[in-house]
Protein backbone atom coordinates (compact mmCIF):
# COMPACT_ATOMS: atom_id res chain seq x y z
CA UNK A 1 0.00 0.00 0.00
CA UNK A 2 1.23 3.49 -0.81
CA UNK A 3 2.26 5.52 2.19
CA UNK A 4 3.38 9.09 2.37
CA UNK A 5 4.07 11.73 4.95
CA UNK A 6 0.97 13.85 5.58
CA UNK A 7 1.02 17.16 3.77
CA UNK A 8 -0.41 20.06 5.74
CA UNK A 9 -1.62 22.09 2.80
CA UNK A 10 -4.20 21.87 0.04
CA UNK A 11 -5.73 24.04 -2.66
CA UNK A 12 -8.92 25.90 -1.92
CA UNK A 13 -11.98 24.76 -3.79
CA UNK A 14 -12.59 27.57 -6.27
CA UNK A 15 -13.70 27.67 -9.91
CA UNK A 16 -11.00 26.64 -12.36
CA UNK A 17 -11.05 29.98 -14.16
CA UNK A 18 -8.17 32.07 -12.83
CA UNK A 19 -6.51 28.98 -11.42
CA UNK A 20 -3.11 30.64 -11.45
CA UNK A 21 -4.29 32.95 -8.69
CA UNK A 22 -5.13 30.10 -6.30
CA UNK A 23 -3.83 30.36 -2.77
CA UNK A 24 -2.40 27.74 -0.48
CA UNK A 25 -4.38 27.08 2.66
CA UNK A 26 -3.83 24.79 5.63
CA UNK A 27 -6.06 21.75 5.89
CA UNK A 28 -8.61 21.98 8.69
CA UNK A 29 -7.28 20.59 11.96
CA UNK A 30 -10.60 18.94 12.81
CA UNK A 31 -11.31 15.63 11.05
CA UNK A 32 -13.71 15.84 8.11
CA UNK A 33 -16.78 13.86 9.14
CA UNK A 34 -18.02 11.26 6.68
CA UNK A 35 -20.31 8.31 7.36
CA UNK A 36 -19.53 5.38 5.03
CA UNK A 37 -22.61 3.85 3.42
CA UNK A 38 -20.86 0.90 1.76
CA UNK A 39 -17.38 -0.16 0.69
CA UNK A 40 -16.50 3.17 -0.95
CA UNK A 41 -13.58 3.86 1.42
CA UNK A 42 -12.01 0.48 0.66
CA UNK A 43 -12.47 0.97 -3.09
CA UNK A 44 -10.69 4.33 -3.03
CA UNK A 45 -7.78 2.88 -1.04
CA UNK A 46 -7.41 -0.02 -3.47
CA UNK A 47 -7.69 2.33 -6.45
CA UNK A 48 -4.86 4.46 -5.03
CA UNK A 49 -2.69 1.39 -4.46
CA UNK A 50 -3.44 0.06 -7.95
CA UNK A 51 -2.92 3.47 -9.60
CA UNK A 52 -6.44 3.49 -11.03
CA UNK A 53 -8.41 6.71 -11.66
CA UNK A 54 -11.78 6.92 -9.93
CA UNK A 55 -15.11 8.36 -11.05
CA UNK A 56 -17.69 9.27 -8.38
CA UNK A 57 -21.26 9.62 -9.71
CA UNK A 58 -24.33 10.89 -7.89
CA UNK A 59 -26.85 13.68 -7.35
CA UNK A 60 -26.01 17.11 -5.99
CA UNK A 61 -25.40 17.29 -2.25
CA UNK A 62 -25.23 13.54 -1.57
CA UNK A 63 -21.70 13.60 -0.11
CA UNK A 64 -19.33 13.07 -3.06
CA UNK A 65 -17.01 15.95 -2.24
CA UNK A 66 -17.17 15.30 1.49
CA UNK A 67 -16.13 11.69 0.82
CA UNK A 68 -13.07 12.80 -1.18
CA UNK A 69 -12.05 15.35 1.47
CA UNK A 70 -12.44 12.75 4.23
CA UNK A 71 -10.35 10.17 2.40
CA UNK A 72 -7.58 12.62 1.50
CA UNK A 73 -7.33 13.57 5.15
CA UNK A 74 -7.48 9.94 6.31
CA UNK A 75 -4.70 8.96 3.88
CA UNK A 76 -2.58 11.99 4.75
CA UNK A 77 -2.51 13.11 1.13
CA UNK A 78 -2.61 16.67 -0.26
CA UNK A 79 -5.84 17.38 -2.13
CA UNK A 80 -6.13 19.63 -5.19
CA UNK A 81 -9.76 20.39 -6.03
CA UNK A 82 -10.99 22.02 -9.23
CA UNK A 83 -14.65 23.02 -9.57
CA UNK A 84 -15.28 22.64 -13.28
CA UNK A 85 -17.71 24.78 -15.28
CA UNK A 86 -18.51 25.57 -18.90
CA UNK A 87 -15.57 28.00 -19.04
CA UNK A 88 -12.99 25.54 -17.73
CA UNK A 89 -10.36 25.18 -20.46
CA UNK A 90 -7.18 23.19 -20.89
CA UNK A 91 -5.18 26.34 -20.14
CA UNK A 92 -6.97 26.78 -16.82
CA UNK A 93 -6.00 23.24 -15.85
CA UNK A 94 -2.46 23.04 -17.18
CA UNK A 95 -1.15 26.57 -16.64
CA UNK A 96 -0.10 29.61 -18.62
CA UNK A 97 2.72 32.07 -19.20
CA UNK A 98 2.33 35.15 -17.01
CA UNK A 99 4.16 38.45 -16.90
CA UNK A 100 5.97 38.59 -13.55
CA UNK A 101 8.28 41.50 -12.74
CA UNK A 102 8.75 42.33 -16.40
CA UNK A 103 9.54 38.71 -17.30
CA UNK A 104 7.34 36.07 -18.86
CA UNK A 105 7.24 32.99 -16.66
CA UNK A 106 5.37 29.72 -16.86
CA UNK A 107 2.92 29.17 -13.98
CA UNK A 108 1.57 25.69 -13.30
CA UNK A 109 -2.18 25.20 -13.26
CA UNK A 110 -3.87 22.98 -10.64
CA UNK A 111 -3.62 19.76 -12.67
CA UNK A 112 0.08 20.26 -13.41
CA UNK A 113 0.78 21.15 -9.79
CA UNK A 114 -1.08 18.08 -8.51
CA UNK A 115 0.90 15.77 -10.79
CA UNK A 116 4.23 17.28 -9.78
CA UNK A 117 3.39 16.98 -6.08
CA UNK A 118 1.86 13.50 -6.22
CA UNK A 119 -1.39 14.83 -4.79
CA UNK A 120 -4.95 13.59 -5.08
CA UNK A 121 -6.46 15.58 -7.95
CA UNK A 122 -10.24 16.01 -7.72
CA UNK A 123 -12.08 17.42 -10.74
CA UNK A 124 -15.57 18.19 -9.48
CA UNK A 125 -18.43 18.13 -12.05
CA UNK A 126 -16.04 17.13 -14.82
CA UNK A 127 -18.83 16.88 -17.40
CA UNK A 128 -19.29 20.67 -17.21
CA UNK A 129 -15.77 21.36 -18.50
CA UNK A 130 -15.00 22.14 -22.14
CA UNK A 131 -13.99 19.32 -24.50
CA UNK A 132 -10.37 20.47 -24.70
CA UNK A 133 -10.12 20.28 -20.92
CA UNK A 134 -11.38 16.68 -20.92
CA UNK A 135 -8.76 15.66 -23.46
CA UNK A 136 -6.05 16.90 -21.09
CA UNK A 137 -6.77 14.18 -18.54
CA UNK A 138 -6.78 11.26 -21.00
CA UNK A 139 -3.04 10.63 -20.73
CA UNK A 140 -3.31 10.79 -16.93
CA UNK A 141 -6.16 8.30 -16.77
CA UNK A 142 -4.62 5.41 -18.72
CA UNK A 143 -1.45 3.33 -18.46
CA UNK A 144 0.75 6.32 -19.38
CA UNK A 145 -0.05 8.38 -16.26
CA UNK A 146 1.68 11.38 -17.78
CA UNK A 147 0.94 14.98 -18.61
CA UNK A 148 2.26 16.77 -21.68
CA UNK A 149 2.60 20.56 -21.60
CA UNK A 150 2.55 21.60 -25.23
CA UNK A 151 3.45 25.22 -24.42
CA UNK A 152 6.69 24.23 -22.72
CA UNK A 153 7.40 20.88 -24.38
CA UNK A 154 7.62 19.19 -20.97
CA UNK A 155 6.24 15.73 -20.18
CA UNK A 156 5.53 15.11 -16.50
CA UNK A 157 5.22 11.53 -15.27
CA UNK A 158 2.87 11.08 -12.31
CA UNK A 159 4.50 9.54 -9.22
CA UNK A 160 2.92 6.39 -7.70
CA UNK A 161 1.09 8.36 -5.01
CA UNK A 162 -0.73 10.59 -7.52
CA UNK A 163 -4.44 9.83 -7.94
CA UNK A 164 -7.03 11.26 -10.31
CA UNK A 165 -10.66 11.45 -9.12
CA UNK A 166 -13.53 13.01 -11.05
CA UNK A 167 -17.18 13.47 -10.15
CA UNK A 168 -20.31 14.27 -12.05
CA UNK A 169 -24.07 14.24 -11.73
CA UNK A 170 -25.57 12.00 -14.44
CA UNK A 171 -29.04 13.47 -13.96
CA UNK A 172 -28.13 17.15 -14.05
CA UNK A 173 -31.03 18.39 -16.15
CA UNK A 174 -29.89 21.95 -16.74
CA UNK A 175 -26.97 21.11 -19.02
CA UNK A 176 -27.80 17.57 -20.14
CA UNK A 177 -24.09 16.95 -20.60
CA UNK A 178 -22.81 13.41 -20.40
CA UNK A 179 -19.29 12.04 -20.44
CA UNK A 180 -18.23 10.33 -23.65
CA UNK A 181 -17.55 6.58 -23.48
CA UNK A 182 -13.91 7.28 -24.39
CA UNK A 183 -13.63 9.25 -21.12
CA UNK A 184 -15.88 7.14 -18.90
CA UNK A 185 -14.13 3.88 -19.65
CA UNK A 186 -10.81 5.17 -18.37
CA UNK A 187 -12.15 5.11 -14.79
CA UNK A 188 -13.43 2.70 -12.24
CA UNK A 189 -16.63 4.14 -10.76
CA UNK A 190 -18.57 4.50 -7.53
CA UNK A 191 -22.28 5.31 -7.67
CA UNK A 192 -23.47 7.57 -4.85
CA UNK A 193 -27.06 8.22 -3.82
CA UNK A 194 -28.72 9.79 -0.82
CA UNK A 195 -28.09 7.80 2.38
CA UNK A 196 -30.70 5.56 3.97
CA UNK A 197 -33.06 7.31 6.36
CA UNK A 198 -31.18 6.09 9.45
CA UNK A 199 -27.81 7.10 8.00
CA UNK A 200 -29.08 10.51 6.94
CA UNK A 201 -30.48 11.18 10.40
CA UNK A 202 -27.07 10.39 11.90
CA UNK A 203 -25.32 12.66 9.38
CA UNK A 204 -27.70 15.59 9.90
CA UNK A 205 -27.53 15.36 13.70
CA UNK A 206 -23.74 15.08 13.68
CA UNK A 207 -23.15 17.85 11.13
CA UNK A 208 -25.69 20.39 12.36
CA UNK A 209 -25.73 19.72 16.09
CA UNK A 210 -29.51 19.31 16.36
CA UNK A 211 -31.00 16.52 18.49
CA UNK A 212 -31.76 13.23 16.77
CA UNK A 213 -35.51 13.84 17.02
CA UNK A 214 -35.15 17.11 15.10
CA UNK A 215 -32.80 15.52 12.58
CA UNK A 216 -35.41 12.83 11.98
CA UNK A 217 -38.06 15.45 11.19
CA UNK A 218 -35.72 17.24 8.79
CA UNK A 219 -34.84 14.02 6.99
CA UNK A 220 -38.53 13.14 6.69
CA UNK A 221 -39.13 16.50 5.01
CA UNK A 222 -36.35 15.87 2.50
CA UNK A 223 -37.51 12.33 1.73
CA UNK A 224 -41.09 13.50 1.15
CA UNK A 225 -39.88 16.24 -1.21
CA UNK A 226 -37.80 13.70 -3.14
CA UNK A 227 -41.00 11.76 -3.84
CA UNK A 228 -42.85 14.84 -5.14
CA UNK A 229 -41.90 14.12 -8.75
CA UNK A 230 -44.83 16.15 -10.03
CA UNK A 231 -43.03 19.34 -8.94
CA UNK A 232 -40.44 18.85 -11.74
CA UNK A 233 -37.62 20.24 -9.62
CA UNK A 234 -34.24 20.59 -11.33
CA UNK A 235 -32.66 19.13 -8.19
CA UNK A 236 -34.27 17.45 -5.20
CA UNK A 237 -33.72 18.13 -1.51
CA UNK A 238 -30.11 17.17 -0.84
CA UNK A 239 -28.52 16.10 2.41
CA UNK A 240 -26.51 19.33 2.19
CA UNK A 241 -29.70 21.44 2.34
CA UNK A 242 -31.03 19.40 5.26
CA UNK A 243 -27.80 19.96 7.18
CA UNK A 244 -28.06 23.70 6.47
CA UNK A 245 -31.59 23.75 7.89
CA UNK A 246 -30.33 21.94 10.98
CA UNK A 247 -27.55 24.48 11.47
CA UNK A 248 -30.06 27.33 11.34
CA UNK A 249 -32.24 25.60 13.90
CA UNK A 250 -29.23 24.97 16.11
CA UNK A 251 -28.43 28.69 15.84
CA UNK A 252 -31.89 29.60 17.15
CA UNK A 253 -33.96 30.05 13.97
CA UNK A 254 -37.53 28.69 14.32
CA UNK A 255 -37.68 25.23 12.66
CA UNK A 256 -40.26 26.04 9.97
CA UNK A 257 -38.52 29.28 9.01
CA UNK A 258 -35.19 27.43 8.90
CA UNK A 259 -36.65 24.81 6.54
CA UNK A 260 -38.21 27.44 4.28
CA UNK A 261 -34.94 29.36 4.10
CA UNK A 262 -32.56 26.41 3.71
CA UNK A 263 -34.70 23.94 1.73
CA UNK A 264 -37.74 25.45 -0.01
CA UNK A 265 -36.24 28.69 -1.30
CA UNK A 266 -33.01 27.21 -2.73
CA UNK A 267 -34.93 24.45 -4.52
CA UNK A 268 -37.33 26.49 -6.63
CA UNK A 269 -38.63 29.92 -7.64
CA UNK A 270 -41.97 28.50 -8.74
CA UNK A 271 -44.77 29.66 -6.44
CA UNK A 272 -46.82 26.46 -6.66
CA UNK A 273 -43.80 24.27 -6.03
CA UNK A 274 -42.78 26.37 -3.03
CA UNK A 275 -46.33 26.14 -1.66
CA UNK A 276 -46.25 22.34 -1.97
CA UNK A 277 -42.89 22.16 -0.19
CA UNK A 278 -44.12 24.52 2.50
CA UNK A 279 -47.10 22.26 3.09
CA UNK A 280 -44.76 19.31 3.58
CA UNK A 281 -42.74 21.37 6.07
CA UNK A 282 -45.81 22.50 8.01
CA UNK A 283 -47.14 18.94 8.30
CA UNK A 284 -43.81 17.48 9.43
CA UNK A 285 -42.13 19.89 11.82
Amino acid sequence: MITADPVSRSVRDVPAEGAAARERAPQPAAPVFYLPVGKECDILRHALTSQLPLMVKGPTGCGKTRFIQHMAQALGRPLVTVSCNEDTSATDLLGRHLLVGGETRWTDGPVTRAVREGAILYLDEIAEARADALVVIHSLSDHRRELFLDRTGETIHAPPEFMLIVSYNPGYQRSMRELKPSTRQRFIALNFDYPTEAQEITIVSKESGVPVVTAKQLVQIARKIRHLTELSLLESASTRLVVAAGKLINAGVPPRLACLTAIAEPLTDDGEARAAIRQVIDLTI
